[in-house]
């Protein structure tokens, strides 16, 4: 088993799984080790890390300087080939194009998906987290709680490779002994932030990041994770061995050739494809699931981008993992007389609490980190160190005025130097040419400084996203999504705290604040969706009449539909998602394969 087209598709399969990321990789990786066969359909092309990626060319190599542009907003060499907020042909309605009530979509169109150019940051989810409706009377539990998710959070570290360090602090949980990589050394820069922000009471720690800063140790993590599967810890072994650990060469959001970031496609399906049990067809735009006579989940309709020929293909079970609200969009498209509103929706609750994570900025300049001797600061891309959310006490007392918290992430240092880097200087010069301007860019560079919020959402009743009622279709003739978005006060006052908490550093830094920081949170706080952690849309519940799914991902509507990507979630912490979108498709997969074992799937 491997690549194939629609038409070299088995008859059946065990289970689909549509998506190919974070989710839907782990999903077909846990199915596979266990012997069950597995169609993979991903909407976007075939993409390979080690032929594709522009590892160690320079700004100068690319159009432009390698700037960002309307189609490649993260710059040139971003890893996303295929997508972005906008995607030619694959249009979405929002209801505002008002900041404060809009909503942006980012879609990668590509294998692998997100996981291809995400930030790798891998932050456990806490007790609190499981349970904010508990500790505040806001949003909703979690079914499930921490102690079920954690030994499946050891299980992911093991496998993708986790740098970090376990520090004993509130709702910011250790891993298990053996489970982290070492951190790499912070910066002057990290160290300088560390010593001053703790003047303030604020607390620095290492990162924890998916990669590699020495090899696996494939032997040992294999045995870990698979101790009564010889087949599934071989394959495991063999796959971590062909990953190098990190040569700190290039940004990660380009892909990594030597596998030492994770990437789906590179440490999720190989083994799977290896095993034997996999297939996958790319370039299958699912837009349907079929039912049985008897109600169950009898496959997909999907279209060939190649040739726009519909297609369909057969399994026992059904996986959408698609990201959270593709998921969506296909629960919502499979409409049938039993389920006039969408699939799997009995609750009304499909497309219902979306949630993004909560982000704001500020960027300063320090004079103390000017004129430094030359060094390489370009290749660590950041988060050697961060700010996990320190107020919980003062918070839960009431005295912030908002109900969640937020990490910080931040970053400096001299990187390696594009176009960007001598037109962010007018601000302190006044403007400057010639042999003046070349003085001013070798001061000042390396001396700037950014400080990224990355806070919980509270979930709401207006914040979804539904089928277009304008009727409007994207190329393939698919209806496409309708998005609802608005910030409570909590979101707002947490971002106008954040502009506070970030000035406040770059002050006891000794630096200068560039511009000035927001008091009003409605001009502090990102777009929905521009951070592009979406969730929710298809929440887990105890019960079938307010939620989508049960603890396991499993629709409640229909037994042998499963969603295990992101759009699950019941809340949305201030910690990035995709390491609890993997522990969750692990442990919905484990749960698959027990009812399959038990011929109930």
């Amino acid at each position: 088993m491997a690549f194939v087209t629609a038409e070299e598709q088995k008859s059946a399969y065990d289970v689909i799984v549509v998506g190919s990321g974070a989710a839907g990789g782990q999903s077909a990786y846990t199915l596979c080790m266990e012997g069950a066969k597995v169609l993979m359909l991903e909407a976007g092309r075939k993409y390979a890390a080690e032929s594709e990626t522009p590892m160690f060319q320079t700004p100068d190599m690319a159009p432009l300087g390698a700037v960002a542009t309307p189609d490649k907003v993260f710059g040139f060499y971003d890893a996303t080939v295929d997508g972005g907020w906008q995607v030619p042909g694959e249009p979405y309605v929002r209801t505002t194009e008002d900041p404060s009530g809009s909503f942006w979509w980012w879609r990668c169109r590509m294998l692998g998906g997100r996981t291809s150019h995400w930030g790798r940051i891998s932050l456990r989810n806490g007790p609190y987290d499981f349970k904010p409706h508990r500790r505040d009377g806001l949003g909703f539990d979690w079914p499930i709680a921490y102690h079920d998710l954690a030994p499946y959070y050891d299980k992911v570290e093991l496998l993708i490779g986790v740098y970090g360090t376990n520090e004993g602090r509130e709702n910011t949980p250790d891993s298990s002994p053996g489970c982290l990589l070492p951190p790499p050394a912070p910066l002057v820069s990290d160290l300088l932030v560390k010593q001053r922000a703790g003047r303030l009471g604020i607390p620095l720690i290492p990162g924890h990041r998916a990669v590699l800063t020495r090899p696996l140790d494939h032997r040992r993590n294999s045995a870990r994770l698979f101790p009564h599967n010889a087949s599934a810890r071989r394959l495991t072994a063999e796959a971590m061995r062909s990953r190098g650990a990190c040569l700190w060469a290039t940004p990660c959001n380009r892909g990594c050739a030597v596998r030492a970031n994770y990437q789906s496609i590179t440490v999720h399906l190989p083994p799977a494809l290896a095993s034997g049990n996999l297939d996958i067809t790319t370039d299958a735009m699912v837009y349907e699931i079929t039912l049985a006579p008897d109600g169950r989940a009898s496959g997909v309709n999907f279209i060939d981008r190649k040739t726009g020929k519909q297609r369909h293909a057969s399994a026992r079970v059904v996986v959408l993992a698609a990201s959270a609200c593709e998921s969506v969009r296909i629960l919502l498209n499979s409409r049938s007389a039993q389920f006039p509103q969408g699939l799997a929706n009995s609750s009304g609750n499909v497309g219902r609490y979306l949630m993004d994570t909560v982000g704001s900025s500020v960027r300063g300049q320090v004079p103390l980190l000017e004129s430094l001797p030359p060094m390489n600061e370009d290749a660590a891309d950041g988060h050697q160190m961060y700010v996990p959310w320190w107020l919980y006490k003062q918070q839960l007392a009431g005295k912030l005025g908002f109900a969640r918290g937020y990490h910080i992430e931040f970053g400096s240092g001299r990187r390696m130097p594009g176009y960007g880097t001598g037109a962010s200087l007018e601000w302190l010069t006044g403007g400057s040419y010639g042999v003046k301007f070349k003085e001013d860019v070798r001061r000042y560079y390396g001396s700037f400084i950014y400080f990224d919020g990355r806070g919980e959402m509270i979930p709401n009743e207006n914040s979804y996203c539904e089928i277009d009622p304008g009727g409007m279709k994207d190329k393939w003739g698919i209806p496409v999504l309708r998005f609802h978005w608005k910030w409570s006060e909590h979101e707002l006052r947490q971002a106008a705290h954040m502009q506070r908490t970030f000035s406040d550093i770059i002050y006891a830094m000794g630096g200068r604040v560039q511009g000035t920081a927001e008091t009003d949170g409605a001009k502090a706080i990102a777009p929905g969706g521009f951070i592009i952690h979406e969730v929710g849309g298809a929440i887990m519940g105890a019960d079938g009449r307010s939620s989508v799914t049960n603890e396991w991902c499993q629709t409640w509507d229909v037994p042998n539909l499963f969603v295990t990507d992101g759009a699950v979630f019941a809340s949305n912490a201030d910690k990035n998602p995709t390491l609890t979108i993997m522990a969750i498709a692990w442990r919905a997969s484990d749960h698959i394969l027990e009812r399959m074992r038990r011929k109930e799937l």
